[in-house]
């Protein structure tokens, strides 16, 4: 059968996680539900092209499973965590009790006996988080609200486990108080090896393989692999080894290339497939016979479910004075039944603890809640506010000073840079006629900052140093800064050249601002469609990730001294977006151009919060260095990308933020800022901060 064949099983897995989520995006659905879509398609009770109980499809899925909670503990922000992992706590058990509670009663109603009746309470007590991809794309991950919902899952799946591992016991007649005491004393020796010992132990590692991402990814793998093998051998599931590795390694990769790998390979490939699965075990033969023959007991699981999950939320809310949008996004979070919800319940039916007709209407549970849960959390998280900027922080206002984390006496020990504090660093690999708009550029904002320019080069390396291809390099790279140099004395800038010989471009530019002590990195960008410009935008996602100090690639199709109108997008009003505006300011201010921040906003978005947003953004202006000339502008519309585009054609100069992720050509950008550099036909500059 074609099912059980591994090749045509990940053909058909990568088929659908490629063309079924843009397409329920499309619908304004999320594209996990097209996922859970799919496997129901392709199920048993379908096309039968795929089968959840082969070993493939079981590896895949459990690679999945364990994945996604290794990445909700390795998105968390641990600050954030620590700070407020008593509210994690507090919700974590409101949301494991009133359901444990209204299932224990539910079943009770209808016949089960306790030992039953307790382990339906703890089928409903349990959440997985399938919609933590949606949390993590729009960016609410560092909400408050967020992250306890994400911390309240650990204490709810122990806890839904730990009832479980008690039920079985008592049916096979050997519980004891000394054998729950024995499971919790293991559980809180693992919990210490994984989160200080796994921790230690990756900070030694990293240490030790500085510049091997390779390996530090394969370690890293295998770290996560550890724990969830060790939670099982505890007698605990995997997801709550994966969820305490993630909290472990956290702290160790931060927000390295590694992490954005780790990541990448997750949310594209075994992420999408455990979906799938859960799309594979929901039997619609069985949800029709279940609901047909015990219709009011599973109306009955699924209103106690929604009713006593969105109690836990709203008490949340009152205790933690949280909105209502958070309190829906966690009441959504929490929703979902599926991972451990579905492991307990084949082991209930198993065991004879519970009958079928419990587990066919938890499975009806499983997929009501599976796919409403993630519909209601794009819908609510996305109208979730960011924390406001705190507009005094001079590191906010000053976007360049905040990296100069270095002594002032440092810059009086460099040569060429003696009582410079701003210094823009020039990468040179084109001839100047190329790059003579990039270069005016770079002496404009040195000039208007009384700073200085570092045009630099950088020649690779010989085995031989006295070869003639190196001397010839050398000669060249010193004719081009020749010519950049004069461009600097017309302006009247203070310039100074370079010429590094390195194997690598991108690791000799960012060396080479971190001794300069560099405030900015200017640097070109040319189209990104053949093979040589995918190289190349390759080289300056390298620089994005290894610079000390912002970057700004820029495409200029016209000369610098010559635009007077600048577009500035803003998304959301944080500290990475109010130091992309000053940049502009900044460069507004050179030339006496006008800015104008435009804010696509979804068309259910309030009067109110649009008032709220043109105010923090007036604010945001006004406490600029400059006096430059801005206006605000905001658009209702519900798809991003087409609104700046549009307006991009009455502006000379686009200023777009670059984002953690990547296009074709390697560029660190979002999703909407590709659609929106494809489109556009004005200079263009790339505004990335430091990532470490």
């Amino acid at each position: 059968m074609l099912s059980q064949n591994p090749i045509v099983t990940f053909t058909i897995l990568l088929l659908v996680i490629l063309t079924l989520p843009p397409l329920f995006e499309r619908l304004r659905l999320p594209g996990l539900v097209g996922l859970l879509v799919a496997g129901i398609i392709l199920g048993g009770d379908g096309l039968k092209l795929l089968d959840p109980e082969t070993e493939t499809m079981k590896l895949l899925s459990d690679i999945g499973k364990v994945y996604l909670m290794f990445v909700a503990g390795l998105e968390i922000d641990l600050i954030e965590f620590k700070k407020h992992q008593d509210r994690s706590l507090g919700f974590g058990i409101a949301t494991f009790l009133f359901p444990l509670l209204t299932g224990t009663l539910v079943a009770k109603i209808f016949g089960l006996g306790w030992n039953g009746a307790i382990l339906t309470g703890s089928l409903l007590a349990s959440h997985t988080l399938l919609g933590y991809p949606i949390v993590q794309q729009l960016g609410v991950v560092g909400n408050q609200a967020i992250t306890v919902t994400i911390g309240a899952t650990i204490f709810t799946d122990i806890a839904a486990l730990l009832v479980l591992a008690i039920c079985v016991s008592i049916n096979a007649g050997n519980f004891s108080v000394i054998s729950l005491v024995i499971q919790l004393g293991g559980l809180a020796i693992y919990s210490t090896i994984i989160l200080w010992g796994f921790q230690w132990v990756g900070k030694q590692f990293f240490r030790r393989t500085t510049n091997q991402e390779s390996n530090q990814f394969l370690f890293v793998l295998l770290v996560v692999f550890i724990a969830a093998l060790g939670a099982t051998l505890i007698n605990v599931d995997q997801i709550v080894g994966a969820f305490l590795a993630g909290l472990a390694i956290n702290d160790v990769v931060g927000k390295s290339p590694v992490k954005e790998k780790i990541e990448f390979v997750g949310s594209v490939l075994f992420i999408p497939c455990f979906f799938v699965d859960m799309g594979l075990l929901l039997d619609m033969s069985a949800f029709v016979n279940t609901f047909l023959t015990s219709f009011e007991l599973t109306l009955s699981i699924i209103f106690g479910l929604l009713g006593s999950k969105f109690l836990a939320a709203f008490l949340a809310k009152k205790i933690y004075k949280y909105n209502w949008y958070e309190t829906m996004s966690m009441w959504s979070l929490s929703m979902p039944q599926v991972a451990a919800t579905l492991a307990a319940a084949l082991v209930g039916l198993q065991e004879e603890i519970l009958p079928e007709e419990i587990f066919n209407s938890v499975i009806f549970l499983m997929l009501v809640t599976s796919i409403l849960g993630p519909i209601l959390t794009a819908r609510f998280a996305s109208k979730i506010s960011m924390p406001e900027v705190d507009f005094t922080s001079d590191n906010s206002l000053i976007w360049w000073e905040s990296h100069q984390q270095v002594p002032d006496s440092f810059t009086e020990r460099v040569d060429g840079i003696v009582n410079h504090k701003f210094v823009v660093l020039v990468p040179v690999y084109f001839s100047p006629e190329q790059t003579k708009y990039l270069i005016e550029m770079a002496v404009m904002l040195a000039k208007h900052e009384g700073g200085l320019m570092i045009p630099l080069s950088i020649v690779k390396g010989y085995l031989n140093m006295d070869s003639p291809e190196l001397n010839l390099a050398l000669q060249q790279s010193s004719k081009r800064l020749d010519s950049v140099l004069e461009i600097s004395r017309s302006f009247e800038v203070d310039a100074t050249s370079e010429i590094r010989i390195y194997d690598d471009f991108a690791k000799g530019v960012s060396r080479t601002a971190r001794e300069k002590n560099a405030s900015l990195i200017v640097m070109g960008w040319h189209d990104t469609t053949g093979i040589k410009s995918r190289l190349f935008g390759n080289l300056i996602d390298r620089i994005f990730w290894s610079a000390h100090c912002p970057v700004a690639v820029v495409r200029l199709l016209e000369e610098p001294i010559n635009i007077h109108r600048i577009l500035v997008p803003v998304k959301k009003i944080t500290p990475q977006a109010l130091r992309t505006v000053h940049f502009a300011q900044l460069f507004a201010d050179t030339n006496q151009a006008s800015v104008t921040l435009l804010h696509v906003c979804d068309r259910q978005i309030s009067q109110e919060q649009i008032a709220k947003f043109h105010s923090q953004l007036s604010q945001l202006i006004s406490q600029g260095r400059t006096e430059v000339k801005s206006r605000i502008k905001i658009i209702r519309y519900d798809d991003v990308a087409p609104v700046i585009s549009k307006a991009a054609k009455s502006y000379q100069l686009v200023v777009l933020r670059s984002m953690r992720r990547r296009t074709a050509a390697g560029l660190s950008v979002s999703d909407v800022t590709t659609k929106v550099l494809s489109e556009i036909t004005c200079s263009v500059v790339i505004f990335g901060e430091p990532y470490s």
